[in-house]
């Protein structure tokens, strides 16, 4: 079993990829992430959180694009 890893997504991006890449390792829609982060924009660090995980995730290598 190959191990799966967290990158930014280059097909399902609106602005830097962070929820597209976190919806494809999870295997659920993007819009779904989205929502979620939405909401935490509007009750907590959501916008932060955001920037430190676009900082933070790497996009994919060209190597392994699909």
């Amino acid at each position: 079993m190959e191990a799966r890893k967290l990158y930014r997504s280059e097909r399902n991006r609106m602005i830097c990829g962070v929820c597209g890449g976190i919806g494809e390792f999870l295997n659920v829609d993007a819009t779904l992430v989205r929502l979620i982060w939405a909401i935490m924009v509007f009750s907590g660090p959501g916008v932060l959180a955001y920037l430190i995980a676009a900082v933070i995730i790497p996009g994919v290598p060209s190597s392994e694009t699909y």
